[in-house]
């Protein structure tokens, strides 16, 4: 991938890829569960399950999720969701997954949910919140401090709550809440639907991603950066569209996708979540390879690990195996990541500087 490729002798193991610190901005909370946390909770609400043990339950997410079929994709959300419908049941789940990221060696992470999915139970907006924060909280105390992580708060596009989510994200931003994000199905739903959730957003100098360009293609990407003002882009993985390659090898980058570039917008890409969507044939086949070669803020991220069957670990193991990226080339993702992340510049800096560099360097050196 780059020159530096050129002077490590060996591809990291999957030991070395899981020591290395790695820092996340696109998990969804709702996406993470374990599946013992999901057989336990809903036998305390009465919901019932496609499956009473773990082992089979987890089984039925991962092919439910590989089976190609959207309407069964999602059916598997609405299982995660209607255990999180209390205080206590949603703490467990933000603190199991502040716990499995730290084990997974994430340094930092930014974990989305959207709070009004979580309120049929009759919790507010800011219980559901309060809940996740006291989950994350326990969570990074039992880490020790090796792990940091913030939430974003999302709005589904196509409801039409996204200002009240916008103005919670506000409210708690000095609580645990780094930024906004809005979700859900991208065609026929565009982000200027929210246009003045973002215009709202922007007056408040508060952070925001948008959900764009995995499932619909370049109009998804405009609309999210030029008119709503995205700071990040979930996924983004169709930019690729706005790139050719001749056969002489040689590339052209369109105006939009030249205008990411150079403004270095992240791209909060998942690849084996884009398999399963079928944004991408494979991990060989990703369009990361080619956007981390043109040198695009590209960071690497796991969307849905229970879904998708994923760690950090395994997202960039699978990216050494496809590309022959070395720790090296991985450290330059993590450090992309961090340098998005929405956190205030010195705390951003200090996990750069005293965290994710020392740790490749130590993990470099063994080598």
């Amino acid at each position: 991938m780059s020159d530096v490729t050129q002077t490590t002798k060996h591809l990291p193991t999957r030991e070395q890829v899981h020591a290395a610190p790695k820092v996340l901005l696109h998990d969804h909370l709702d996406g993470g569960l374990r599946p013992q946390t999901i057989v336990e909770l809903a036998a305390e609400v009465g919901h019932q399950l496609p499956a009473d043990d773990a082992e089979s339950l987890g089984r039925w997410f991962a092919e439910s999720a590989d089976s190609g079929s959207l309407v069964r994709y999602l059916e598997t959300f609405d299982h995660t969701v209607a255990v999180m419908q209390n205080g206590p049941a949603i703490a467990r789940v933000a603190r199991e997954c502040v716990e499995d990221l730290a084990a997974d060696g994430v340094v930092y992470a930014e974990v989305r949910y959207a709070p009004e999915q979580h309120v049929t139970g009759g919790m507010s907006l800011d219980e559901v919140v309060a809940a996740v924060r006291e989950g994350f909280e326990a969570g990074m105390a039992a880490s020790g401090g090796r792990i940091v992580v913030r939430q974003l708060l999302t709005a589904m596009r196509h409801q039409a709550r996204s200002m009240e989510i916008a103005e919670l994200a506000v409210k708690w931003r000095d609580e645990g809440v780094a930024g906004f994000d809005i979700a859900g199905a991208e065609a026929g739903f565009p982000p200027t639907r929210h246009l003045d959730a973002f215009e709202y957003l922007q007056r408040e100098n508060a952070h925001f991603t948008i959900h764009a360009g995995e499932a619909f293609g370049l109009p998804s990407i405009w609309q999210a950066l030029q008119w709503c003002g995205a700071d990040r882009l979930g996924h983004g993985v169709r930019i690729i569209d706005d790139i050719t390659v001749a056969d002489d090898g040689a590339v052209e980058l369109g105006r939009l996708a030249a205008y990411v570039r150079d403004k270095r917008i992240p791209l909060e890409m998942c690849p084996s979540s884009n398999i399963q969507t079928g944004a991408a044939e494979s991990f060989a086949a990703h369009p990361i390879g080619l956007l981390t070669k043109l040198r695009f803020r590209v960071t690497v991220n796991t969307d849905n690990r229970l879904m998708s069957g994923t760690s950090m670990t395994d997202e960039m193991h699978g990216l050494v195996e496809a590309f022959g990226y070395t720790l090296e080339d991985l450290r330059w993702f993590t450090i992309n990541a961090m340098k998005s992340a929405f956190l205030p510049f010195d705390e951003r800096l200090a996990i750069i500087e005293k965290v994710v560099k020392p740790g490749y360097a130590e993990l470099i050196a063994q080598d």
